[in-house]
């Protein structure tokens, strides 16, 4: 059998151009046309594409930002709160702070903001 060698995550939306342009910045990749792609090549490309239909139900894929990883106490708190700042600035509609999510694993509060698109970004 051979090996996947890279993949892409392809995304149904009604306006791909402007959701690729919000996710390129958002993830510091090149935006092309209805793509976004890592300039490192590292991580997937990301593919918008266009359908008739809205979003009906919860999506049950979403790209979460990390930010901070390896930082603690004040010094992650103001990270994630710059990176939120900047993620307002570019369309992103701020949802919620949840303050004690999974606890153990992340000791500070998670952002969650939503695309233009409304789809999730944690």
């Amino acid at each position: 059998m051979a090996s996947v060698k890279q993949i892409q995550v392809t995304v149904d939306c009604a306006e791909p151009e402007r959701v690729a342009r919000f996710r390129s910045q958002v993830l510091g990749y090149e935006h092309v046309g209805s793509a976004c792609v890592d300039p490192s090549g590292a991580g997937p490309r990301l593919y918008f594409q266009r359908v008739p239909e809205g979003k009906v139900v919860k999506n049950r894929l979403h790209l979460d930002v990390r930010v901070g990883t390896g930082l603690v106490g004040d010094e992650r708190v103001a990270a994630l709160e710059s990176e939120c700042a900047r993620l307002l600035a570019l369309g992103a509609v701020r949802v919620r702070l949840l303050r004690a999510w999974r606890q153990r694993v992340v000791p500070v509060p998670l952002r969650r903001f939503h695309s233009p698109e409304s789809q999730g970004i944690r």
